[in-house]
């Protein structure tokens, strides 16, 4: 039974075309700058996004950990943010364990905050009771509001409003790509006045490891120091750098294939029985629904090769990524005829 993986676009596996540019990548000490592949994969990012530096990382998390530790002062900085945003439900609370970093959900819809949702968050200046407002973090795309995109002009609204505050804003570009895609703003518009932005190519970009995080040369410079704290300092990285690279080549125009086939399914899911959906929430890769029993739905699937994840509430999340076809839609909205039939 073939198994049609709509967990995460976090499960794509390399292919064989991206194996081979891997493993014929010429490599060097990446501490030491000699790495060829991680160098011109750095250039290329900082360039995308419109900054003058950026720095190889492990993993998106890494990414948020170190831009957190660079904006937060120790005693009580505090960080803006949403609540379901990526910081507060999936880093195991990393940014308080190593920025010390306060911080401040919004309950807002669609997983976005305006300008005026970030004033209204600013604590009294020179307020001794109060932590410090520091820092503003936007998720692009929304993971759990369902890979919304924010719109330009509200990105700037919150820009204008934090910039005028004196904050730092980071921007967390897990699925950026899937963002500028859907919309076509390029990266370095929706990344503008952002101290810090990333990318990630392990997700809809289809790499098996890495990310990259752009800011000021000062910034990054610093980042570095944090990047071998943490233990991120690689070596011959190069050979996963080529991955991302052929990512960058490759695969960012085929994100537009993922969005359509999400919102096929997206429409069928709209037709069955004890499934709540609207298909024109869908924006990009994320299909989120709800249903009575999600737990049990997810594993009636699974039993029928199809996996999906309950995240909470009545709330089952379905991601489309490069590993699934058309035909793997279709064997999806099959099993889920029967799985909601019964």
């Amino acid at each position: 039974m073939a198994l049609v993986n709509l967990y995460s676009d976090t499960q794509t596996r390399p292919t064989s075309a991206m194996r081979k540019a891997m493993a014929e990548a010429e490599v060097g000490d990446e501490q030491r700058f000699e790495d060829p592949q991680v160098t011109e994969l750095c250039s290329r990012v900082a360039a995308l996004l419109g900054f003058p530096a950026a720095v190889f990382l492990p993993s998106g998390t890494m990414c948020n950990e170190i831009a957190f530790r660079l904006h937060i002062r120790p005693g009580g900085d505090e960080a803006i943010l949403h609540r379901r945003s990526h910081p507060i439900i999936a880093e195991a609370g990393g940014p308080a364990a190593f920025a010390g970093a306060m911080m401040y959900p919004l309950d807002t819809p669609l997983g976005m905050f305006t300008g005026d949702d970030v004033r209204g968050a600013l604590r009294p200046a020179g307020d001794r009771y109060s932590p410090r407002s520091r820092l503003v973090s936007v998720e692009q795309t929304t993971n759990m509001a369902g890979g919304r995109v924010w719109p330009l002009s509200q990105l700037r609204e919150v820009v204008g409003v934090a910039a005028e505050a004196g904050l730092r804003l980071h921007l967390d570009g897990a699925r950026l790509m899937n963002a500028v895609v859907a919309s076509g703003v390029p990266a370095s518009e929706m990344t503008a006045g952002f101290d810090t932005a990333w990318l990630d190519f392990t997700k809809g970009l289809g790499a098996p490891l890495g990310a990259v995080l752009a800011g000021s040369v000062e910034l990054i410079d610093e980042a570095w120091r944090y990047k071998q704290m943490l233990g991120g300092a690689m070596r011959q990285a190069g050979i996963v750098a080529a991955g991302a690279l052929y990512a960058l080549d490759h695969n960012v125009d085929r994100l537009a294939d993922d969005h359509a086939l999400a919102r096929v399914l997206a429409d069928g899911l709209a037709s069955l029985p004890g499934v709540t959906i609207d298909p024109d929430d869908v924006e990009t890769n994320i299909v989120i629904f709800e249903h009575d029993e999600p737990e049990r739905l997810c594993a009636s699937l699974k039993e029928r090769g199809v996996i999906m994840g309950a995240v909470g509430g009545r709330r089952v999340r379905a991601v489309t990524h490069l590993d699934v076809d058309a035909d793997g839609i279709q064997t999806a909205l099959e099993a889920l005829e029967r799985v909601c039939a019964r």
